[in-house]
């Protein structure tokens, strides 16, 4: 039987050759969408691997010409860490979560090499105030004021580049690769590692990241700082008021300004789901150009067989037994069609490109597959009713 079918296949080898072709592209097309919106998804549901709730971005400019020496922004860091309603406070570098700003560089350790690290200037309050959950080692504390050489705390995706994954971490050294302005690589000691973090926003994936620790008696002046204040539930315009007024009696020429993170989040976010919209607008319409297409050419290929159709009823054929014929026809043209589109699709995987892990490949083509099949199916479905109904002998006459 199914090589019957195959014969009628090739018979009408342009007809079928044209099916083909289209439940090829639309597979394919089909596995582009699905691996997108599956990855985005994957990492939405993901967890950011720090708390953002309740934590506001403070950031601090000096007048024009003018530098704010790191007393007195420790002097900030006190007032504003004993305002009621502040739990805790953090000296970090520009690029908090959730901006538009990074800060990258490359690391090494031995022949091991990792690019586009994020890095991030933290003091000793940093770690617990985001909730960062250690896997091995500690935060930094007032015990590496005697460190010989600069500190970091890393990542676990940090860890497993440059450390591999059974390496211990903690105590060990790597060095900055490409660092601006100087003679030779930078060298850190980790003294803890953290979970994987997603400081980019709602869809980006988990990143490699580092944290130097802030020098602790920096003289350094600086014309801009931030900083990162954990306050208590509830709090509001109130407190942010009182923050501004109590900075600005310290520095005076300084300006201010407050951001929730949860808004930088929604900042971020909104700019996002543009793409994704415009992906999922781009899927329905492909899907419903399909199932035209599909219908459209089902529907010509059944009034050009019609004598064919007469003949076999003439000769004894039952409607049910036409309907499954042309089912079958159409079943083994998709089967062809997308095992021809998984061929180019598990090249993906298999060549590890665009950086997407194997698994959204593998639901993706498994979702692309569904689709063309019960696509295929329900277009396939009326015509082949249609051509069940159809009596031998006005088949025939109409020949």
């Amino acid at each position: 039987m199914l090589r019957h079918f195959f014969r009628l296949i090739w018979n009408r080898k342009r007809s079928s050759m044209l099916l083909l072709s289209e439940i090829f592209f639309s597979f394919v097309v089909l596995f582009g969408v699905a691996t997108l919106l599956f990855n985005f998804g994957r990492n939405y549901v993901a967890p950011f691997g720090f708390n953002h709730d309740n934590v506001w971005r403070l950031s601090l400019a000096a007048g024009q010409g003018d530098k704010m020496p790191r007393a007195q922004l420790d002097d900030v860091l006190r007032q504003v860490r004993a305002l009621p309603g502040v739990q805790d406070v953090s000296l970090t570098s520009f690029n908090t979560p959730f901006r538009f700003v990074t800060m990258n560089d490359d690391f090494a350790r031995g022949d091991k090499k990792l690019g586009q690290v994020d890095r991030y200037d933290a003091d000793d309050h940093y770690g617990p105030l985001y909730g960062l959950k250690l896997r091995e080692g500690r935060w930094f504390n007032a015990s590496d004021d005697a460190a010989t050489r600069p500190l970091a705390v890393i990542s676990q995706d940090t860890r497993e580049a440059l450390f591999g994954p059974d390496e211990p971490a903690v105590g060990k050294i790597f060095r900055a690769d490409h660092r601006s302005g100087s003679d030779e690589p930078k060298e850190y000691q980790v003294v803890g590692v953290v979970d994987k973090v997603r400081m980019s926003g709602d869809f980006a994936a988990a990143t490699p990241s580092v944290w130097e620790r802030f020098a602790p008696h920096d003289t350094t002046s600086r014309e801009s700082a931030t900083m990162l204040v954990r306050v208590a539930p509830g709090q509001g315009a109130p407190l942010q008021q009182r923050m501004v007024r109590t900075i600005a009696s310290l520095t005076r020429q300084s300006s201010t300004q407050v951001y929730a993170l949860e808004q930088d989040r929604l900042d971020k976010l909104k700019p996002t789901l543009a793409p994704l919209a415009a992906l999922g607008l781009i899927a329905v319409f492909l899907v419903v150009n399909v199932a035209l297409g599909l219908f459209g050419v089902l529907w010509y290929n059944i009034s050009q067989r019609r004598t064919e159709i007469g003949l076999r009823r003439a000769l004894g054929a039952t409607g049910p037994a036409i309907s499954w014929q042309f089912l079958a026809e159409m079943l083994i043209l998709t089967t062809l069609g997308v095992l021809a589109g998984a061929l180019v699709a598990a090249q993906f995987p298999l060549l590890s490109a665009f950086d997407v892990a194997p698994e959204v490949y593998v639901m993706a083509m498994l979702l692309a597959t569904a689709v063309i099949f019960v696509l295929t199916a329900v277009c396939a479905w009326q015509p082949s009713r249609l051509a069940a109904g159809i009596h031998p002998a006005v088949a025939l006459r109409e020949e």
